[in-house]
């Protein structure tokens, strides 16, 4: 393969500024050239004369004026949580359903699930919410409510129909999301998890972006045991720690196959080289479980039932509880008081 001709953009510049696009110039930038978004460009000493100053001149420049706006927005959640991988097919959305679930089981807690994957949106068919639309009141976007204490917002509530494609390029991703976090009346709640598309691009960006100023607790890795799917999630370990999001712990999910006969597990993605815990141990990182593959899960998820209201004997179900236990202790949380011990 012929390697790439376009010299890749710093790191740096890329996490600081992850929601602008760098002017496209037309000539090289001169010497002593203050740089196309600095507040002098265009209107430099260094600028007179050079093809570029219009296009520097009109590049937007400083923060965003719109975070202020999210962080008061926001100001009433206390936890907000990422759900992240890299990986496609290890069970982001349907483990950002069910952990919606399991904080909610207890009344006194309210939780919302903001969905942005928004090429593949499959939280409100997850949660049984798939036929409703977006409502608008004076105080915002209203998030659809599954219960009394637990909501949920996506881009699945604005589409025509449920098989529409979404075909859109990075600018009108961000513009979403920031109406997600900006727009929706969220109201108070304990607990905010953020579903995300695999990779490492616009909408985590984007996510990371809006939600610093009002502050992120930090991120779930979800994977499976083998070791392709680990490969990513190593790359998804290296964006938190060169974006400052903390990794608050990894999770194995699909950890073997439960029978809902007789509960006797057998390895389906065997784990060639130590599978998630191996992971974590390497990484430095709390794990924080294994979550069984159930195919009861899935028939749950295609109803849009909760798995912890039909099956709460499980094994699947035990360990999601602990799962959230040690999530709530590394956050600081007490752990009776998302999931008490059964």
């Amino acid at each position: 393969m012929a390697p790439s001709l376009e010299e890749p953009e710093p790191v740096g510049d890329v996490l600081s500024n992850p929601l602008k696009s760098k002017p496209q110039l037309v000539a090289p930038e001169p010497e002593h050239c203050p740089g196309p978004e600095s507040q002098q460009a265009g209107t430099a000493d260094s600028c007179a004369g050079c093809p570029n100053k219009a296009i520097c001149a009109s590049a937007p420049k400083g923060p965003d004026p719109d975070i202020p706006l999210i962080s008061a927005r926001l100001s009433g959640i206390k936890h907000k949580i990422l759900v992240l991988s890299g990986k496609g097919g290890v069970g982001k959305s349907t483990f950002t359903s069910l952990m919606g679930y399991a904080f909610a089981m207890r009344e006194e807690i309210n939780v919302g699930i903001m969905d942005t994957d928004l090429c593949g949106p499959s939280i409100p068919k997850m949660m049984g919410v798939e036929a409703e639309t977006i409502h608008v009141s004076g105080t915002g976007w209203s998030p659809v409510y599954m219960s009394d204490n637990l909501s949920v917002m996506s881009i699945q509530f604005m589409l025509p129909n449920r098989d529409d494609a979404i075909i859109w390029r990075g600018p009108k991703k961000n513009g979403l999301i920031k109406k997600f976090l900006k727009d929706v009346d969220w109201g108070d709640l304990d607990f905010l998890l953020v579903d995300t598309p695999p990779g490492t691009s616009d909408e985590h960006l984007s996510v990371n972006s809006f939600l610093k100023e009002s502050g992120i607790d930090g991120a779930i890795m979800v994977t499976t045991p083998q070791e392709v799917a680990l490969l990513d999630v190593r790359r998804e370990i290296d964006f938190c720690r060169k974006a400052g999001i903390r990794v608050l712990g990894l999770v194995e999910n699909m950890s073997g196959f439960v029978c809902p006969n007789c509960t006797h597990e057998s390895q389906i993605f065997r784990a060639t080289t130590g599978g998630g815990r191996a992971l974590a141990k390497e990484m430095g990182l709390p794990f924080l479980g294994e979550v069984p593959l159930d195919p009861r899960i899935g028939m749950a998820c295609d109803y849009g039932e909760s798995f912890f209201d039909e099956y709460p004997d499980s094994p699947a179900c035990k360990a999601l509880k602990g799962v959230v236990r040690r999530l709530a202790e590394e956050m600081g949380v007490d752990p009776q008081l998302v999931s008490p011990d059964d």
